[in-house]
């Protein structure tokens, strides 16, 4: 949620701001200026009515204890307290609307932000590796997977619908030795502490994270509660200490946790919807921080450094690629995507977005710390994937297969796999 008095005192820089996203949500900005001065008015107003009351009612008090006659006075009290009443409620419905408006608003993109409206305006931050080269034509992973008994689409259809995933025998556990070798690595050697948060998170936490009320339709819900799958470890692992004011020695806080996430969109249509490329369920390791504001963005760098090395470890070849205006997330203030290269698609796979969200979350989960002078600050936020599991897996199938249809797999799997390095069929 956006600082209510950085709107209040220059809005003409967050419309600015807010029109590199191109999605017009600076022209709800006199909106929400309109509904704030409003809604100071009344409490302006209210505040006037309750001080009179205050002084009128220790004036009756000394009245009476003189025994004179307080009736009056007490019956024009009497009207005063049904104005405050009317008031207050009117105060309690524009602060509804104004906080109805705020929280459909994104974050304000960093000044460090290229402005762009889509992908194709990302500017690439570097690269690691090189494209594994083939003596033969690289198969897309469904072929490899299927062929080696890893993976069966066609039941997993069966038994959920389309956009789901079925791991089988060696496909299966290799699916958790990279859960296993992710958490291992974040936690041993990046310094995250690894927690194992609830699947099913509340209202207030999808709100919290801003998953909600933007983005409702794109949110699995529990039918007879108000209970919502996760869409991502993000959502109850920032959600931690919500409303809570945290030390200032506890900043800052790095967690890393493993969830399925479950995400309704199927994605565009296409090439990208066969496989395991996009679906409604994966597996993902989160990495959440919060910090105190004056070292968040050393920290992000921090964050995508963590992602980039599972990469590294895996000897996947990789781009960083920074996100423009108009493709960064509704939060977020400044984002990073790691893309893996996968052979049997010839292109690039997005496995992890690392993402500064500054105080926008905080703000509406009410995260706060208190600083060295005792002040209550709000904690930014950042999140990223270390990483995505399903295109993590896409992209080992994809450059370790072999000629003979088997699958190679890099070293440091081999002690999460039992001393295996081969998959063959049979």
């Amino acid at each position: 949620m956006l600082d209510i008095k950085l709107i209040r005192e220059n809005p003409e820089l967050v419309k600015q701001r807010l029109a590199t996203r191109g999605r017009g949500d600076e022209t709800r900005i006199a909106e929400i200026a309109a509904l704030d001065e409003q809604r100071r008015k009344l409490a302006t107003e209210s505040d006037g009515l309750k001080a009179e009351r205050n002084k009128v009612s220790k004036e009756i008090g000394v009245a009476k204890a003189k025994g004179q006659d307080a009736g009056p006075a007490m019956a024009a009290m009497k009207q005063v307290g049904d104005k405050i009443a009317a008031l207050d409620q009117a105060i309690a419905t524009v602060e509804v609307q104004l906080q109805g408006v705020l929280l459909v608003i994104p974050n304000l993109p960093h000044a460090s932000v290229t402005v762009g409206k889509d992908a194709a305006d990302n500017p690439e931050v570097r690269r690691w590796g090189v494209k594994p080269g083939f003596t033969f034509q690289p198969q897309p992973h469904w072929e490899v997977g299927e062929k080696l008994g890893l993976l069966d689409f066609p039941r997993a259809t069966k038994i959920s619908g389309s956009g789901f995933i079925l791991y089988k025998g060696a496909g299966a556990r290799l699916e958790r030795a990279l859960i296993n070798l992710l958490l291992d690595l974040h936690t041993r050697e990046h310094g995250y502490t690894e927690v194992s948060p609830p699947f099913l998170v509340n209202r207030a936490a999808m709100i919290g994270t801003g998953q909600l009320p933007k983005f409702e339709e794109d949110m699995y819900r529990l039918r007879d509660d108000e209970l919502y799958l996760v869409p991502t470890a993000e959502v109850p692992v920032t959600n931690i200490y919500r409303d809570e004011i945290l030390r200032d020695d506890q900043l800052p806080l790095r967690f890393c946790a493993y969830t399925p996430c479950f995400r309704r969109e199927a994605g565009a249509a296409g090439r990208e919807t066969r496989g395991m490329i996009r679906v409604h369920q994966f597996d993902k390791v989160e990495m959440v921080k919060l910090t105190k504001p004056e070292t968040s963005y050393d920290e992000l760098e921090k964050m995508v450094a963590n992602a980039e090395r599972v990469l590294q470890l895996l000897g996947l070849h990789y781009r960083v690629v920074l996100l423009c205006t108009g493709d960064m997330g509704f939060a977020s203030a400044k984002t990073y995507d790691i893309e893996v290269w996968a052979p049997g698609q010839n292109g690039f796979l997005e496995v992890s977005s690392c993402s500064n969200c500054e105080d926008f979350q905080a703000r509406r989960a009410n995260i706060k710390f208190k600083d060295a002078t005792g002040k209550n600050r709000f904690v930014h936020t950042l999140n990223g994937s270390g990483t995505a599991l399903a295109r993590l897996y896409v992209a080992l199938l994809e450059t370790y297969q072999q000629a003979d249809g088997s699958v190679k797999l890099p070293e440091i799997l081999k002690p999460y796999l039992g001393g295996t390095t081969h998959i063959t069929a049979g």
